[in-house]
C-alpha cells in the first residue's frame, strides 16, 4: 500500500461510498430514487445502474466492502500494475456489468432490489490476483488465501450459489459479473497477463517445492 493512501483514487471512490452510504442510511427518499430496483430501471430510471454501486445496506455490508478496497484499490492503481486511470476504468467497468449482470439475471423480477460496490470490488480482487497471485487475502480476517486461489474459489461461490440457495440476499450475479469484468478489462490492458500471472504461479509453487 502507498504511503500516499489520502491521494489515491481508491480513496476518493471510498469517500464518495462512505458519504453516499451514510446518507442512504437516514434518508429512505434518498435510497429509493438510486437504489438498483429492477422495475424502475426497466422504466428507463437507467442511472440506477451506476447509483446503486455508492450505496450500502448498513454499515457491516460498508464497511466490508471499503475495507477491501482500501487495501487492494491502491495495489492495483500503482503505477507499476494499472495506474490511476486504468485502475478508474476497470472499476466503473466492473461496477456497471455487475449490475447489468444482475439486471439479466432478475430481468422478470421487477420487485428486485440491491445496492453495494461489491461488484467493482471483485473485479478489483480479481485483477489484482492476476498481477501479484500470492498476495494474501485473509478470509474471514484471520485464513491466509493466496489472491489467485481466492478469486478462483470466488468465482466459483458465485456461479454456484444461486444454484445451491446459498446466502439469498446476496447478490451473487454482480459479484460474478464485475469479476468477470475485472478479469477481461485486465486482459484488454495487458493481454499477456495471464502468461505473467501463470509464470509467478509455477515459480511460487517451485519454490514452496525446495
Amino acid at each position: 500500500m502507498p504511503p500516499n493512501i489520502f491521494k489515491t483514487a481508491s480513496f476518493a471512490l471510498i469517500l464518495a461510498n462512505v458519504a453516499s452510504s451514510l446518507i442512504g442510511f437516514s434518508s429512505l427518499a434518498f435510497l429509493d430514487a438510486f437504489v438498483f430496483h429492477v422495475g424502475s430501471i426497466r422504466q428507463g430510471e437507467i442511472w440506477r445502474v451506476l447509483t446503486a454501486g455508492f450505496l450500502h445496506v448498513d454499515f457491516m455490508h460498508l464497511l466490508f466492502n471499503m475495507f477491501t478496497l482500501f487495501f487492494f484499490g491502491p495495489v492495483l492503481e500503482s503505477p507499476r500494475l494499472l495506474g490511476r486511470s486504468r485502475f478508474l476504468i476497470l472499476y466503473f467497468v466492473a461496477l456497471l456489468v455487475g449490475n447489468l449482470w444482475a439486471f439479466a439475471a432478475h430481468f422478470n423480477d421487477l420487485n428486485y432490489a440491491a445496492v453495494g460496490a461489491s461488484g467493482a470490488v471483485s473485479g478489483v480482487m480479481v485483477s489484482v490476483s492476476l498481477f501479484v497471485p500470492f498476495m494474501m487475502i485473509l478470509i474471514m480476517g484471520i485464513i491466509p488465501v493466496p489472491a489467485i486461489l481466492f478469486a478462483v474459489l470466488f468465482i466459483g461461490y458465485s456461479i454456484l450459489a444461486p444454484y445451491w440457495g446459498m446466502g439469498p440476499s446476496i447478490g451473487h450475479e454482480a459479484h460474478l459479473g464485475g469479476a468477470i469484468a475485472g478479469l477481461v478489462t485486465t486482459l484488454i490492458f495487458y493481454p499477456k497477463i495471464l502468461g505473467h500471472t501463470w509464470l509467478q504461479i509455477k515459480s511460487g509453487l517451485n519454490r514452496r517445492r525446495r
